[in-house]
């Protein structure tokens, strides 16, 4: 999948979360390899200001093990706010088409085609794409805390620390490791999958063709974890960040002096990092311009990546993006024009954000 050249584009208010909120899921087929694209150009929105205390996707600030990963949605708890579900960009399988009356989402996670809710009550929405299942939910699923979406499989984190997984399964992606419990987050990769657990240590099971299940030996005291569509991310304690799997764009080679990272995310081959001081890190392929950070971005507060395009949202509640905009994914619809948006997730080439119901 290759994109465009990257475009800048921005939403006031976006995202004011209570626990984690977005989630990006590995998406596309071919990476594009890095090239020089010009500064991104900007597009924009009306939406009221208001300053977020959040986290997101891969973008989670974390603080502690619990904290969440890319690709895994926060877990809804008391005082998490929940709303209904706005989406744009590619429709060809209906990922945009979301489901009428659903209501009470606090996370939602954007898979390569296909889209997920979790709903206030602990159940999942899921819709787009369904070749291999991905959007049948398993009959009874309750207590989800946390969703994410890969390319062409699910999961679910229940209450209890386990995972429910559904959709392909050729690679052994939905083959969840038998006794697997004490998870704090998950992240779905690609064809592969990976779970956060409460010791700090990081499972993964899947396709591993690129040793992106191949967890580097000794890692421990990680707090947040991303999948990319071949590569891994692991986000220390101590503010660094640990990558494996696919690296022929550079997207698993971090870059040298990084450190005070408070938050990471993935995309198809582009890998992203928050600091502490609120600026941003990219690196990886740059065929969209994906990895191109805006000059003077400042203030971020936290992160996701789609599958060729970047999104951040700053302390003052506006949401900066650039990368890919061939199917409008840089285009907000005019249901976010005064609106007060309070999540936000990136697929393939579709996006989607929780909106409060007034």
């Amino acid at each position: 999948m290759i994109g465009h050249s990257g475009a800048l584009l921005r939403i006031t208010r976006a995202a004011l979360i209570g626990g984690l909120l977005v989630t990006v899921a590995a998406c596309g087929a071919t990476g594009a390899t890095p090239t020089t694209s010009s500064a991104p150009t900007a597009t924009s929105a009306s939406v009221p200001t208001a300053t977020a205390t959040a986290t997101s996707i891969a973008s989670a600030t974390p603080t502690t093990a619990a904290s969440a990963s890319a690709s895994a949605t926060a877990s809804p708890s008391a005082g998490v706010q929940a709303g209904t579900v706005v989406a744009w960009g590619q429709n060809t399988y209906g990922q945009i088409t979301v489901p009428a009356g659903l209501s009470g989402v606090t996370a939602i996670a954007a898979g390569y085609q296909h889209s997920l809710a979790l709903r206030s009550d602990g159940t999942v929405v899921a819709w787009g794409f369904n070749t291999s299942g991905q959007t049948k939910v398993p009959a009874g699923l309750s207590g989800v805390i946390a969703i994410a979406a890969g390319y062409y499989h699910s999961l679910a984190l229940k209450s209890d620390g386990t995972v429910v997984a559904w959709g392909q399964n050729a690679y052994g992606q939905t083959k969840v490791p038998a006794g697997l419990s004490g998870v704090i987050a998950i992240a779905a990769g690609g064809y592969h999958s990976l779970a956060l657990k409460s010791d700090g240590t990081v499972v993964a099971w899947g396709y591993n063709t690129s040793g992106q299940t191949k967890v580097p030996a000794g890692l421990s005291g990680v707090i947040a974890i991303a999948a990319g569509y071949e590569h891994s991310l692991a986000l220390k304690s101590d503010g660094t960040v640990v990558a494996w799997g696919y690296n022929t764009s550079g997207q698993a080679t971090v870059p040298v002096g990084l450190s005070g990272v408070t938050a990471i995310a993935a995309g198809l081959y582009h890998s992203f990092a928050l600091r502490s001081d609120g600026t941003v890190a990219a690196w990886g392929s740059n065929g969209s311009g994906q990895t191109i950070v805006p000059s003077g971005l400042s203030g971020v507060t936290a992160i996701a990546a789609g599958g060729n395009f970047s999104f951040v949202l700053k302390s003052d509640g506006s949401l900066v993006g650039w990368g890919a905009k061939d199917f409008g994914q840089s285009t907000f619809p005019a249901t976010l024009t005064g609106a007060m948006a309070i999540a936000i997730a990136g697929g393939g080439t579709f996006c989607l954000a929780i909106v409060l119901t007034t």
